[in-house]
């Protein structure tokens, strides 16, 4: 889908794809991504929320970057990315605000408050893109329905749906309609994978009363 000239393609589970005017290709979390996408190599800027294997995963990596490609991830991947081979890495925590490419991202908590299986003490991260015309887009990584959600201001949010690691879809919506109120549109993610289905997307799309959902199909 396009939306405010930013092409989006989700990838399947928290995996993203966008795409500038000006071609500028960002990946985010991209984990078993479809054959079409193997040996593109075109990625500009990658963003990994965290070190866990569905959202690290570097076979997907080899297929989306080159000798350019700037890669931005949660500091707990850094050791990994750099074991690997990969270059042009930078580790961030949750507070900075970094430019590349003259592409905005700031980097935000993302954590479990009701389960363990991503500590706030572990400081994995979830990103806002500013893009031009100061178009916003969220991506939450693996989380609950935390707090500085209110803080975030996106037009667009993807946020997961499938429970067990992350928000249910009953947590997410809520999280839309009460906390983080997207002013264009919200997409839900983290389901069909791993956990989680298209029943998930569905339940959510229905809860959400705040902005329109958009339940994507992997690509």
């Amino acid at each position: 889908m396009k939306i405010n000239n930013i092409k989006l393609q989700w990838l399947g589970h928290d995996g993203f794809r966008l795409i500038t005017p000006d071609d500028k290709v960002i990946y985010i979390d991209p984990y078993k991504i479809s054959e079409v996408h193997h040996k593109k190599n075109d990625a500009k800027i990658v963003l990994i929320s965290h070190n866990h294997f569905d959202h690290l995963s570097i076979e997907d990596l080899r297929h989306i970057i080159n000798e350019h490609t700037k890669i931005i991830a949660a500091s707990e991947c850094i050791e990994k990315l750099n074991q690997e081979g990969f270059r042009s890495v930078k580790g961030v925590e949750p507070g900075e605000t970094i430019e590349e490419e003259g592409i905005i991202i700031e980097i935000v908590p993302s954590y479990n408050i009701n389960k363990n299986f991503h500590p706030k003490e572990d400081r994995k991260v979830g990103f806002i893109i500013t893009f031009d015309n100061n178009f916003r887009i969220y991506h939450s990584g693996d989380t609950d329905m935390i707090p500085e959600m209110s803080e975030f201001k996106p037009d667009v949010a993807l946020v997961p749906v499938s429970g067990v690691y992350v928000m249910t879809a009953e947590e997410a919506a809520d999280a839309i309609n009460s906390l983080l109120k997207p002013s264009k549109l919200t997409i839900p993610m983290h389901y069909g994978t791993i956990v989680g289905s298209q029943q998930d997307a569905t339940k959510f799309k229905q809860l959400v009363k705040y902005c329109p959902v958009e339940i994507l199909t992997q690509e």
